[in-house]
């Protein structure tokens, strides 16, 4: 292809809004227009990128059994309501009504509508295992939409869904997606790493998250550098830090602490370790009436070590906090405890709470914690002595680097990640049975689907990319999802015959050998013109000048390169065939 027959639109700076790297540059690059908050026009560069994202995507997907289909972006809303998810989605969800009054959502996922082709489509046992996957446009109504394609409203994503006729077949099809997402991902040439993950909304009984590594990644990612273990630190198991409770050591002592309501503030003014102090967070869930109001509500009080953080998602999982759950408000705070938020305690409360400690608290001797007294906390508590055993004790706090690792093979390391992937093993409890979704066994009785779910966000990937591989000077793609593979920039090409007939002959040798090359015929200065392709990223150039072509040498760089090499003529093409082929891993 030449430059003149595309579309080129490059900015010297930023627009004021571009939020992150990936977005500063996709704009400055020309890959991407502002429509609306969240919405943007994809540009030509851009758009090729998505089509080898796609290209990949699908080859892999094929590859692994699914088969292609395509859903609507409008679904009815019947749909949704019968699993619940019309009215339990959120505001993520865009509604909308017909002329006739009918409601419709915008989809951002398309469970509804492959279990209703499946109950409808897939009656007998002898049609399973069956992968059914798309490619279509996602909206999902983000309250504050940011950082350019990282979390827009609309996106691109691919979808598969999986329907198999019991458990054991599910997880094979679970795993072969599996398969297919690390063979998508090596193709990328993106570094990468598939954790263990929590199921949020989508729902089901496993997941794992692919995520990109990126120091700008909004995800904490937990692995251990010495064995296979990884997890999405909201799922990352956190073993004790104590193998067992020691004895008593200290008398408990009510200890003044003026103004210091943080654990960090304590442990300086008492001269003691952050990790001998508790800290102490209350939650509150809600039990409903026969008419929806709440009939009965029990205040929870979660005691984690003053250097570790509570994981919400860990305490989600708690018995008696799994129906949902909220932070307590100031006035029940104060009527169980007798004091405001900052000096909280387990010992001394005016009204009786569930107490959940932590593994490792649970463990703890000698702790300080707040003594539900204002400018005062008790120091030497321990437990069975000052106050009775916790009614739970449970995993619920983030895991930090160094902590043991869960498979017991070294410890945990922490690194940040942008997801772009996600698998799930649904089950039947989720959408195949609230839909009656079944085929007939070999006995021809009705049984539900066991369901699986797997995304990949195509235009997120853009952003992840990005974020992942790029200096000073722009972006550094790697070559299999590059809007082009190589770039030939000549020198003076429109007054130089010698120099437009090699940059011609090259770039059809080039293309003849199937390598995605662009030549650069729109006569920038050469300044101009590196620093185009520089910004845009294209992982090789070839310089052709007047002066290399009197001393039978061409210069090639790659975009990682600090400096240019000098090649023969004649030993070009088959120079950048190689090095392509080395960044494939090829």
């Amino acid at each position: 292809m030449k430059a003149s027959h595309t579309f080129i639109s490059t900015l010297k700076e930023a627009p004021a809004d571009a939020e992150i790297v990936s977005h500063r540059l996709m704009m400055r690059a020309g890959f991407i227009k502002r429509l609306g908050a969240g919405i943007y026009n994809y540009m030509p560069l851009g758009l090729r990128v998505i089509r080898k994202i796609e290209g990949i995507v699908r080859e892999e997907m094929v590859r692994a059994g699914a088969v292609e289909l395509l859903m609507p972006v409008v679904q009815p809303a019947e749909l949704w309501a019968e699993t619940g998810r019309f009215q339990a989605y959120g505001p993520e969800l865009l509604r909308v009504k017909d002329r006739h009054q009918r409601d419709f959502v915008i989809q951002p996922t398309s469970e509804e509508v492959i279990t209703d082709i499946a109950r409808q489509e897939l009656r007998s046992y002898r049609q399973l295992p069956r992968n059914f996957f798309h490619i279509q446009t996602k909206f999902r109504d983000e309250r504050r939409p940011r950082f350019g394609l990282m979390r827009g409203r609309e996106f691109t994503m691919k979808d598969a869904y999986s329907f198999d006729r019991d458990q054991a077949s599910a997880l094979k099809s679970y795993q072969a997606m599996f398969e297919a997402y690390k063979r998508i991902f090596d193709r990328f040439g993106l570094q990468y790493r598939a954790v263990a993950a929590d199921t949020g909304a989508i729902g089901g009984d496993a997941s794992h998250e692919f995520q990109v590594i990126a120091d700008t990644g909004e995800d904490a990612i937990v692995y251990c550098p010495t064995s296979e273990y990884a997890a999405n630190i909201e799922l990352a198991e956190a073993l004790p830090l104590l193998g067992q409770r020691g004895a008593a050591t200290q008398a408990m002592a009510r200890t003044p602490t003026p103004g210091k309501s943080t654990c960090e503030d304590v442990a300086e003014l008492l001269k003691l370790p952050l990790s001998q102090t508790v800290k102490s967070l209350v939650l509150a869930t809600d039990e409903p009436s026969a008419n929806g109001d709440v009939a009965k509500t029990t205040v929870w009080l979660l005691l984690v070590r003053g250097d570790h953080s509570l994981n919400e998602v860990k305490a989600g999982k708690v018995p008696g906090l799994k129906d949902g759950w909220r932070f307590a408000t100031v006035a029940e705070i104060e009527a169980h405890f007798g004091c405001k938020p900052g000096y909280l305690g387990p010992i001394g409360m005016k009204k009786p709470v569930k107490v959940v400690a932590d593994r490792t608290v649970a463990n703890m001797a000698d702790f300080v914690c707040g003594a539900n007294e204002p400018d005062f906390h008790l120091a030497g508590v321990n437990w069975g002595r000052d106050l009775p055993e916790p009614d739970l004790v449970a995993d619920i706090r983030n895991v930090v680097a160094g902590d043991p690792s869960p498979d017991g093979q070294g410890v945990l390391a922490i690194q940040r990640g942008i997801e772009v992937g996600h698998v799930f093993y649904l089950g039947t409890k989720k959408y195949s049975i609230p839909m009656g979704a079944t085929f007939l066994d070999e006995n021809g009785k009705p049984q539900p689907f066991e369901m699986g779910c797997y995304g990949i966000g195509v235009t997120r990937i853009l952003g992840a990319a990005i974020e992942q591989n790029h200096d000073e000077r722009g972006m550094i793609w790697p070559a299999a999802i590059a809007p082009f593979e190589c770039v030939i920039c000549p020198i003076g090409m429109d007054r130089s015959a010698d120099v437009k007939a090699a940059a011609e002959a090259l770039h059809d040798e080039l293309a003849a050998m199937g390598i995605d090359v662009v030549l650069d015929d729109r006569g920038e200065r050469p300044g101009a013109m590196f620093a185009d392709w520089e910004l845009i990223g294209v992982p090789l150039r070839v310089v052709i000048s007047d002066r290399g072509l009197k001393a039978g040498q061409l210069e090639v760089q790659g975009r990682r390169d600090a400096a240019a090499s000098s090649v023969a003529v004649a030993e070009v093409a088959a120079s950048v065939k190689a090095r392509l082929n080395a960044d494939r891993g090829g």
